[in-house]
């Protein structure tokens, strides 16, 4: 059958193991200093791997494949991790069963495929008044009226900015999300002004100097606080393991905060890392 799995670009893998404890089904493992995918039908495609790899070498393809077998996956953690493994993994299917409720109740599905949460498609309830759109500023129609950007540098995005930056030296770094700033109206207010930011995907970028890049920023400038504003899906927690391992690997007292939107706009949670 063709379905979502996970594929591995080993190019990328640095044989870490994240990947191995995010995985609650038992399906990766490290060999030969390589995360492999050591049975396919242990692999149920959502993806919760991805959001712990610090480099960016898994992602969710679909291709033919073994059906998930959750029976034997259950099986084959109680012969190998034991009970508190098979528990791991059924509070796991049970939260992306209710996911998926969830999102049948708020959302108006659209189809999909199922497989990673971040891959799903669906649209967006908005009770907002029927209004005609404004009109472009290049429009017949005039101009439309421009909100004040709070974005005071450029360029933005992470492989592209310089280290040594002066823009970066005395402000609070956000490492932003390539869709936070589209799934929520209150990013430049909230987040960018005052600030410096790079914006990344640790999904669809070549995440590979991503850490070392930002390592760099934390070393050579004052930087106080990082704020990681990143999105609910899985996929998106490679941000908050790129900005820890900077924090950690940069000899410096600087707080580290991750702040999750979700996909409806709304600001999910705040917390310390």
């Amino acid at each position: 059958m063709k379905r979502k799995i996970i594929e591995i670009n080993e190019d990328l893998c640095n044989g870490c193991g994240d990947c191995t404890t995010g995985c609650s089904e038992g399906a990766l493992q490290i060999i030969d200093g390589k995360a492999k995918l050591v049975k396919e039908d242990f692999c149920d495609g959502f993806g919760d791997c991805i959001g712990t790899c610090p480099t960016g070498a898994l992602q969710i393809i679909e291709r033919e494949a073994a059906a998930f077998d959750e029976e034997a996956t259950i099986e084959y953690l109680r012969e190998t991790q034991g009970e508190e493994a098979v528990k791991k993994m059924v509070d796991a299917q049970r939260e992306h069963h209710e996911n998926e409720k969830k999102a049948k109740a708020e959302m108006k599905p659209m189809p999909s495929g199922g497989g990673c949460p971040g891959l799903r498609n669906f649209s967006l309830k908005k009770d907002t008044p029927k209004v005609a759109p404004a009109p472009l500023a290049n429009s017949s129609a005039g101009p439309a009226q421009l909100i004040p950007s709070e974005l005071t540098q450029w360029p933005v995005q992470l492989h592209l900015v310089n280290p040594s930056a002066p823009y970066l030296n005395g402000k609070e770094l956000v490492i932003m999300s390539t869709c936070a700033p589209l799934a929520s109206a209150d990013c430049h207010w909230r987040y960018l002004k005052g600030r410096s930011v790079v914006v990344a995907c640790p999904k669809l970028d070549n995440t590979g100097p991503y850490t070392e890049k930002l390592t760099q920023m934390l070393m050579q400038n004052d930087i106080p606080r990082v704020i990681i504003v990143r999105m609910e899906v899985p996929c998106c927690g490679g941000l908050s393991h790129f900005g820890a391992d900077a924090v950690a690997n940069c000899g410096k007292d600087v707080i580290l905060e991750e702040h999750t939107i979700g996909v409806d706009g709304s600001l999910k949670s705040v917390k310390e890392l």
